[in-house]
């Protein structure tokens, strides 16, 4: 007679120390799972709904200023430490960490307009209404992780007092000059009092200057006249300008693809352009119901924070129409600059009721330390969602969103007259000579006119 006999060997699964894992044997044979496919979906299913569960996005609050915060810069040399400044003149280093304040830069007369670190994180760059520019140094990382707190405020390294008011400033991702906006575009070095350079292009204030990530010598500009600037530092005469139909907020170069840049525009709405071609946008970007005021890069470049009038903060993706995110809360007044950590692990929001929010830029990620087993499984379900998420469930649980009333009967309204305008055009299209109104898209249809 012959006998088949299952043999195994003790040693494949008998655990060495009562706290080893117990070791598992899978058969990974598709053939043998017909249910794989249905099984998969019910993971996303549930996976997408404990995102649901888990998603508690606010990590805390960090009050001091006693008036609206208006601007904020990133120390690139501190992942924990970020500058804040009011629209009374006080400006504050934050340790992240302990959400409290480090360090204090009095000075300013007036509302401070613009912030900025150098490339080397040791200079800090503000200026602000009171026509002045000032540099501070800024203190060691180990002095911010002390606790001693005794002498939190410190003394301008120089002072720079010019003929107009200032509106924004930034400083070159790779140099020692930094420009500031105001009546004009002005370039400035460290040692210098006076502008090494300037820039005028019209007769309107410039409200908001940034630096190329890739290109030290280019910087781009918004200005009152609605119009958007693109300046060589290495011509005496400016490069490009588009004039849009409604004023332009703030901008933000994509760190990953320095040739793209975002503008944040009154119209409710982010346009992201090529710098090569700005006849027309690369994308469009629509939810909030008012004017964004500020926009920042995530530093992976594949998603974007803006802040608006409306009292809320959205993450778009860099190629995305919608948001996958928006935070509001019930104290937040109107958002004025929103910032990405240095990790793209949070994001801080500044906003009219004087204090600065910490969010995750993830909703429903764990925070504190996470094993590797639970990485793994976090890693599975994202693959899984991700593979599954075209499925009428799983994208209606995924896109739900509770909104404030405000923001619903605004966002409803938008909707409305969008509408209303698409049914006009139809039927004026409809009682006209074919071929004499052309359609245009959204993505030209805010562009007045290109200039060079």
């Amino acid at each position: 007679m012959r006998l088949k006999v299952i043999s195994r060997s003790t040693d494949d699964f008998t655990r060495e120390r009562s706290q080893d894992l117990q070791r598992v044997f899978r058969n990974f044979d598709p053939s043998l799972r017909h249910q794989e496919k249905a099984v998969e979906y019910v993971r996303a299913l549930n996976a997408v709904k404990l995102d649901k569960i888990f998603a508690r996005p606010f990590v805390g609050a960090m009050d001091g200023h006693i008036d609206a915060v208006s601007c904020m810069a990133k120390n690139p040399n501190h992942l924990k430490g970020i500058f804040s400044g009011s629209m009374d003149g006080d400006v504050r280093l934050w340790d992240l960490a302990t959400r409290r304040t480090v360090r204090q830069f009095p000075g300013h007369q007036g509302a401070v307009r613009g912030l900025t670190v150098s490339t080397d994180g040791r200079i800090l760059v503000s200026c602000g209404t009171d026509c002045t520019v000032r540099l501070w140094k800024v203190p060691v990382a180990t002095l911010i992780e002390s606790d001693d707190v005794s002498d939190n405020s410190s003394q301008p390294l120089a002072v720079h007092v010019w003929k107009n008011a200032f509106w924004g400033v930034d400083h070159q991702w790779d140099g020692d000059l930094f420009a500031t906006a105001g009546a004009q575009v002005d370039i400035w070095n460290h040692n210098r009092s006076q502008p090494v350079n300037s820039f005028e292009w019209g007769k309107d204030t410039v409200t908001s200057v940034r630096f190329n990530p890739g290109e030290p010598n280019l910087l781009a500009t918004s200005a009152s006249d609605r119009s958007i600037s693109i300046y060589d530092l290495r011509l005496s005469t400016p490069a490009r300008k588009v004039i849009m139909a409604t004023k332009t907020n703030s901008i933000a170069w994509n760190p990953m693809e320095p040739m793209n840049f975002t503008a944040a525009n009154d119209d409710g709405r982010c346009y992201s352009y090529d710098v090569r071609k700005l006849n027309e946008a690369k994308c469009v970007h629509i939810d909030h119901t008012s004017s964004v005021m500020d926009i920042d890069y995530s530093p992976t470049g594949r998603e974007f924070v803006t802040g608006s009038y409306d009292r809320s903060v959205r993450i778009f993706k860099y190629n995305g129409g919608h948001s996958r995110e928006i935070y509001h809360a019930k104290r937040m007044q109107r958002v004025f600059c929103v910032k990405f950590s240095c990790d793209a692990s949070y994001i801080i929001s500044g906003s009219d009721d004087t204090n600065l929010r910490l969010w995750k830029a993830k909703a429903s990620e764990q925070m504190g330390v996470v094993l590797p087993r639970e990485r793994k499984r976090h890693e599975y379900l994202e693959a899984v969602k991700n593979r599954y998420k075209h499925l009428p469930e799983v994208r209606r649980i995924d896109r739900h969103r509770h909104l404030p009333k405000p923001i619903y009967k605004a966002s409803r309204q938008i909707r409305e007259m969008t509408e209303s305008a698409r049914r006009k055009e139809e039927r004026r299209k409809a009682h006209s000579a074919p071929g004499s109104i052309k359609n245009k898209q959204l993505r030209t249809k805010r562009i007045v006119r290109e200039v060079e």
